[in-house]
């Protein structure tokens, strides 16, 4: 035993180690709070005081919360109260803070103005001019909004990557697209609507007619037709994928206000750990796919290459072969990630798209009158083939008024990597530029006094003959790569319930 020098106890010789200790925990703890003032305080603040020097109006930064608690009030407030029958104004029912924003502080000559998600400033910019330079990524530093605890839940597909990634998962995915992959999904298409018109036929009283929720009916219709596409004879294996990401959506959605609370995923409460297994769910069922799906082609069997998954597996084999590095391809997690989002872009969007088109045509029946009569010409009792699809002119012209009316984003958004001048105005790294969609396909400049009305004839020259502010896929090189797929689900669908019924709006 080594005695300690005469005066000196043991706790007195531990007191520096205490005090080192205690004085590095203080020093994490500032930095840490210094950093989170930083993201809170002084960013904000400092982008805020660059962009309204520009002339820039909209709503002042509040710590934290930017204007999310409004932007709620608002919503609650709109959603109170039902439209009127026939009213296609919804952009102040479904974006009423957005709406708002954009009436008290749009500056004409430079038509953009500020508001705050959380502690990101968020500029809207409603000229469809400039809204096409910025989706064609004219000026450069430029990519789309990161949420990735957000996408992880959900898929982390080619629409979230950026740079040599995006360039390489769409070149490998374009194959699966083209127009000749899909005239051979036509099958596929048919077979589900066949079973949904089927179930309809059968809920028929003896009068013919019955009462029905088409929104849940038109969901499982696309969900059906994502998963004979995306997995062909492995369909019903994938209805299960279908319900969960069907679930997963809702419960993000509910999720996205709360996401300003740094880590707010990553706590265990009863919905973020639900969400946690649901992609667990998920991507074991996907992979257990996709392993399987791998084996058999490497063994030589044919079965299933006319279906996403195929497609996209023999784009990939071929892809890597071509450049001979592997790491240049898609690994099975990449593949994984693709599946979700086929599921979740590819049965949502579809289903609104024909839930309002049902709607509207039962609002407008000369229209409805139109397209049956069209239907009748090409197909009679018929079932549809690729070329009369093609050549359903009014069909065609319907869709497209119920996207210009109903889009499928209220917005798409891009952020600033490093300071960019967009229309006149210099945006500062950290700026995220919203193009509001919804409004533009509702602005009366654009489209005429008429633009709240239901008139398909807009289209009669096609997109082109329209006004150049129609963006209901995106715009450019990031458009939507599944927009050929679901125009040509919903026209096979949309013909298929002409053919056999009539529909009008129940009187509840």
């Amino acid at each position: 035993m080594v005695p300690f020098p005469t005066g000196i106890s043991p706790s007195a010789a531990s007191v520096p180690w205490t005090l080192l200790l205690y004085g590095l925990l203080c020093l994490t703890l500032l930095r840490q709070a210094g950093r989170l003032l930083h993201r809170m305080w002084w960013r904000p603040r400092r982008l805020e005081r660059a962009l309204r020097a520009q002339g820039l109006r909209g709503t002042p930064y509040r710590l934290l919360a930017g204007d999310l608690r409004e932007h709620a009030r608002l919503c609650r407030e709109a959603w109170s109260r039902p439209l009127p029958l026939r009213c296609h104004d919804v952009a102040p029912r479904v974006a009423p803070f957005l709406c708002r924003v954009v009436r008290e502080h749009g500056n004409p000559p430079a038509p953009c103005c500020l508001s705050w998600f959380g502690p990101v400033p968020r500029v809207i910019v409603t000229d469809p001019a400039v809204a096409r330079d910025v989706l064609n990524n004219k000026f450069g530093h430029l990519e789309k909004p990161s949420f990735r605890a957000l996408t992880r839940l959900l898929a982390e597909g080619v629409a979230g990557l950026e740079g040599e990634k995006w360039v390489r998962h769409r070149r490998i995915l374009n194959p699966a697209f083209h127009l000749e992959k899909l005239k051979g999904m036509l099958p596929a298409f048919s077979a589900c609507c066949e079973e949904l018109v089927g179930r309809w036929v059968e809920s028929a009283g003896s009068d013919g007619w019955c009462e029905l929720d088409v929104w849940p009916e038109l969901q499982n219709l696309t969900g059906d037709v994502i998963s004979r596409t995306a997995f062909g004879s492995s369909y019903l294996e994938g209805r299960r994928i279908f319900q969960l990401q069907a679930e997963q959506g809702e419960r993000l959605v509910a999720t996205i206000q709360k996401l300003i609370i740094p880590g707010y995923l990553y706590l265990p409460t009863r919905n973020n750990r639900r969400m946690y297994e649901i992609n667990d769910e998920v991507t074991s069922l996907l992979r257990g796919l996709i392993e399987k799906r791998m084996r058999a082609m490497k063994e030589g069997e044919s079965g299933g290459k006319d279906d996403l998954l195929g497609l996209l597996l023999e784009s990939n084999m071929r892809h890597t072969n071509e450049h001979g590095q592997p790491s240049l391809g898609m690994t099975t997690e990449d593949v994984v990630e693709e599946c979700k989002l086929f599921y979740f872009a590819g049965m949502e969007t579809t289903s609104v798209l024909l839930t309002w088109t049902m709607v509207l045509l039962s609002m407008h029946p000369e229209w409805q009158d139109r397209a049956r009569e069209e239907v009748r010409v090409l197909f009679g009792r018929n079932k549809p083939e690729y070329d009369g699809l093609s050549r359903l002119k009014t069909v065609t012209m319907i869709l497209h008024e119920v996207l210009r009316l109903y889009p499928p984003f209220v917005t798409i958004s891009r952020k600033t990597y490093e300071g960019v001048e967009i229309g006149g105005v210099t945006y500062p790294a950290g700026v995220v530029v919203d193009l509001p969609v919804l409004l533009i396909h509702h602005d009366a400049e654009l489209w005429g006094s008429d633009v709240h009305e239901f008139r398909p004839d807009r289209f009669a020259e096609g997109v082109s003959g329209a006004p150049p502010a129609f963006f209901p896929f995106g715009w450019g090189p990031r458009t939507c790569v599944g927009q050929n797929f679901a125009l040509l689900e919903a026209k096979m669908a949309l013909t298929m319930i002409l053919q056999r019924f009539e529909f009008e709006l129940a009187p509840s």
